[in-house]
């Protein structure tokens, strides 16, 4: 299995978190495609991220809506 490239690869609800994860523009995008213009990394969702390897991006944007979309 390939590496799943940040930068580039298309990202959608099922994309899995991996051990490799960056915040990336690609990343930006998605997050705003999904939560809205209020979206912004923050040190405490970066940290999460790191700690979410295996779970989905749809999860993240769902706990970035819960705990930060105002």
């Amino acid at each position: 299995m390939m590496k799943f490239d940040w930068h580039k690869d298309d990202i959608n609800a099922q994309t899995i978190i991996t051990s490799h994860y960056r915040n990336t523009q690609n990343v930006r995008r998605y997050f705003i495609s999904v939560c809205g213009e209020s979206f912004r990394f923050n040190r405490a969702f970066m940290a999460w991220m790191k700690q979410s390897q295996g779970l989905t991006m749809g999860e993240a944007a769902e706990h970035w809506c819960q705990q930060y979309k105002k």
